[in-house]
Formats: structure tokens, C-alpha cells, sequence
């Protein structure tokens, strides 16, 4: 059950506002290893530069290319111990001349309101957002 919003009133809590982390990553190759891999690296920097706990996660969706079929990117979340947090894994679209090997995610999260988002890019994924991919975020 959630906690009870500080005005006393039923509804979204007031301690915390919903707010979406987006990271993306690559896999040197195709196999569970290196997805596994990968994604868990992307995930645990999501989480640290955003100073994120499990109970702050509300779902986490993840996308890969097609060209990465050997393993479930959120097998590597639950792994990590994220039992409770709704996962999902999708294809991203096959657009010609994009970054292939790529693992993207969408994270959704309850945060403080006047907590600054950093958005995560590692290795070959920086291109996407070379804006983003500095040290830190």
C-alpha cells in the first residue's frame, strides 16, 4: 500500500513525483553472456546516477535490435534482484543505417520532485546521444 499523501487526501503521493529514465547500451555479440552483460552494467549505472532503490522503480521496458535474439535483456534486471518490478522486452525497429547490438531501456520511477534525471549512454550506444554520454550525466 502506499503511503498517504501529506495533505491527507486519497491520490498520488505528494513525497514523490513519476518521472522516465531512458539508457541505452551495447552487446559486443550476439549471445546471453554479453547481453547479460550489458544490460547489467546499463542497469546498475541507471540506477546509481539516479540513486535509485528498488522501491522507487514502478516498470522497466526493454528494447534491442534485431540483430540480438540470445537471451531476454530483463532476465539480467532480474538477476540483479528486481523481482517485484514489472519488466518487458520488445524489438526495436529495424531502421536501415541504425546502431546495431543495441540494448535501449525505459525505466519509470517515483523520485523526489526536485530530483535532476540522468539519462545513462554506454559504449557504442554515446552516438545516440552524444550530448548524454558524458561523465556524468
Amino acid at each position: 500500500m502506499a503511503p498517504p499523501r501529506r495533505d491527507g487526501r486519497a491520490g498520488a503521493l505528494s513525497a514523490g513525483v513519476v518521472r522516465a529514465v531512458r539508457g541505452a547500451t551495447s552487446a559486443g555479440v550476439d549471445t546471453p553472456e554479453a547481453i547479460l552483460e550489458s544490460t547489467a552494467e546499463l542497469l546498475t549505472e541507471v540506477l546509481a546516477r539516479n540513486d535509485l532503490r528498488t522501491d522507487d522503480l514502478i516498470s522497466i521496458i526493454f528494447t534491442m535490435t534485431d540483430d540480438l535474439t540470445s537471451e531476454f535483456p530483463a532476465l539480467a534486471a532480474r538477476q540483479a534482484g528486481l523481482t517485484t518490478v514489472p519488466l518487458l522486452c520488445t524489438s526495436e525497429i529495424p531502421v536501415p543505417g541504425s546502431l546495431g547490438r543495441c540494448i535501449r531501456l525505459l525505466l519509470h520511477c517515483t523520485v523526489p520532485p526536485d530530483r535532476v534525471i540522468h539519462h545513462v549512454y554506454l559504449r557504442e550506444a554515446k552516438i545516440l546521444r552524444p550530448d548524454l554520454a558524458g561523465e556524468p550525466q
